[in-house]
């Protein structure tokens, strides 16, 4: 959000330079505060921008700043999103505490990851590692790997580099060992259609190369009707003037995992990953729900440093790191 005011200023000072020209306001949306829940059971992505598509079409804010891999590949209707900032680091962050990668993990080591992408390419590395469900915020992540509940975790980069956690990583992991998620480490900025004043102070912080590749990433997403419930991964990226699709689905244990690629002029972006998506599809027989099928992340553990139990769902239900009924991550402060 910062940086959008920034770049907003930049490129018209005269009109938006003042500190109080662009006023920024927190929405908290349901995604953020439910988090007592796995996301697939309350709903998915939408989550985290249906409050903020209220309060764009009320009129109670101009523009609304997402993390694009939690916007859902439908917009609601008269809003649209024409902009995506400069793309940071796509790529997952492999963090043990034992240094290991995860080649050389044992068998039966537990990894942290609510995520069904992450868990059916680790499980395809090694079909006897057990993946948990692992919520909160970064730092609660970070201490619960350190009190030893899990042997590993996995967390988007791009958000580490963001808050200057970069120390903890213990491996970036590359597109072949594990693809990231659609439109993972993207910014976009969402405008009502034809507010034509909007569109000229957001079309301008537009970065072509990051939009055309997001806009084949989510196109890819759309044919394969891809939720928070679906093992989806795909990355786009321009290289020597060429854009290079990378896509794939797997079933969520793992045992199938089926991959696609494309490279073509920047302009086939959308074209590119719908028909990407709609290849994979088809090598399904045309219904990839029904491949992806019912799929699990196992409940979180008991730390085995402390002992404190959980709820099975990142959050603990007692000791010093009680959540309270309001359901938010309690950020590691004593229980009252």
């Amino acid at each position: 959000r910062q940086r959008s005011k920034r770049r907003l200023a930049e490129a018209f000072p005269d009109e938006l330079g003042a500190d109080d020209a662009v006023e920024i306001k927190v929405i908290k949306t349901t995604g953020d505060m439910v988090l007592d829940k796995a996301l697939k059971d309350v709903g998915g992505k939408g989550l985290f921008t249906k409050e903020l598509d209220v309060s764009l079409l009320n009129g109670d804010v101009d523009c609304c700043v997402h993390s694009m891999k939690d916007v859902p590949t439908w917009l609601v209707p008269g809003t649209i999103l024409p902009c995506n900032l400069p793309r940071e680091d796509t790529r997952d962050a492999w963090i043990s505490p034992s240094g290991k990668l995860p080649q050389e993990l044992p068998d039966g080591a537990v990894i942290g990851t609510a995520s069904l992408r992450r868990q059916a390419q680790l499980y395809a590395i090694n079909p006897t590692f057990k993946c948990v469900n692992f919520r909160g915020n970064v730092q609660t992540r970070l201490k619960k790997l350190e009190e030893g509940i899990v042997d590993a975790t996995m967390l988007a980069k791009a958000g580490l580099n963001r808050m200057n956690l970069e120390e903890h990583i213990t491996a970036v992991l590359e597109w072949d060992t594990c693809l990231p998620a659609v439109a993972q480490g993207a910014i976009g900025i969402q405008i009502r259609e034809k507010d034509e004043k909007m569109s000229r102070y957001i079309g301008a912080l537009n970065h072509e190369p990051t939009k055309v590749a997001v806009d084949c990433e989510r196109a890819f997403l759309a044919a394969l009707d891809g939720n928070c419930r679906t093992p989806i991964a795909g990355q786009a990226k321009i290289v020597d003037g060429q854009l290079r699709f990378e896509g794939l689905i797997a079933k969520v244990d793992g045992t199938t995992v089926l991959r696609t690629s494309r490279t073509g002029p920047l302009s086939d972006a959308a074209k590119m990953g719908t028909e990407a998506g709609e290849e994979l599809k088809a090598k399904v027989g045309g219904d990839a729900l029904a491949f992806f099928g019912e799929g699990e992340v196992l409940p979180e553990p008991k730390s085995s440093v402390t002992g404190v139990e959980t709820d099975g769902l990142g959050g603990y239900v007692k000791g010093e790191y009680a959540m309270d009924e309001s359901g938010k991550d309690p950020g590691f402060a004593k229980a009252q």
